[in-house]
């Protein structure tokens, strides 16, 4: 039994190590279940995997050490997007007529520019989707931003942008991430981060709306620490994020 247990120990940690680069993150309860052995068990596989580099530990699982891969924003618009839909609509009740607020580019921040019709407010946007949605909505002003167009991500990006921010303060911040850990904030690209940043310093309210598959990962870039964020909105929560928000001052909306 002795001279088998590092094999089987191995392959169990081959297959944590694949889990975690095609999700990012993995959770030690999941683990726990999929593989049939204990918690103390994973524990120490977790802990191995760590020692090698391949991993990271966070509080009840671990995430990749390498970025996330980016998806195209038509690629990314329909995942989970159940939870999107919740979230957007938890996210209006936080707009009031006449609110100055800002949408950025993410996939579940373009579902509140979509559902957003109930009320006068003034938005600005660097996201070429939300000022599209917002187009035909006459109780919506909306300003987007200039600057480089990034295909990818359908955003307005770079140093005009960014300085264009300058002039604006918005009452609500709704940003979205590709990766939220005890940390902050991150995404995949650089010029993204940028205007992002740049929002979270103009903003009197930050408000950052995703769903639960970001948690525990940590991106290529960190926008900002979690102090910096007012509210965070998704549709699923653990005990540790719980625990990480509860630390940072976050209000943590579940729908």
């Amino acid at each position: 039994m002795s001279a088998e247990q590092p094999v089987f120990a191995e392959e169990r940690q081959q297959k944590i190590l694949a889990m975690v680069n095609a999700q990012g993150r993995v959770r030690i309860a999941e683990l726990v279940t999929l593989l049939k052995v204990s918690e103390p068990t994973i524990r120490k596989d977790l802990s191995a995997l760590e020692e090698q580099r391949l991993v990271r530990r966070t509080h009840g699982g671990a995430i990749a050490t390498h970025s996330q891969v980016e998806r195209t924003i038509d690629a990314r618009s329909d995942l989970h997007g159940a939870a999107k839909d919740m979230i957007a609509k938890a996210c209006l009740q936080e707009i009031g007529p006449g609110d100055s607020i800002f949408l950025d580019s993410g996939t579940t921040v373009q579902r509140i520019a979509d559902q957003l019709d109930q009320v006068h407010v003034n938005v600005l946007t660097n996201a070429l989707g939300v000022a599209s949605a917002l187009a035909d909505k006459p109780k919506v002003r909306h300003t987007l931003l200039g600057g480089s167009v990034r295909a990818l991500g359908g955003t307005v990006v770079g140093p005009v942008a960014v300085e264009t921010l300058s002039r604006f303060t918005v009452n609500t911040a709704f940003i979205s991430a590709s990766g939220f850990t005890e940390e902050g904030v991150s995404v995949a690209d650089v010029a993204e981060a940028q205007v992002k940043q740049a929002v979270v310093e103009r903003a009197r309210r930050v408000v950052l709306a995703l769903d639960s598959s970001k948690f525990g990962v940590q991106d290529f870039v960190t926008v900002c620490p979690l102090d910096r964020i007012d509210v965070v909105v998704t549709e699923a929560v653990y005990d540790d994020v719980r625990a990480i928000c509860a630390d940072h001052g976050v209000e943590l909306k579940v729908v």
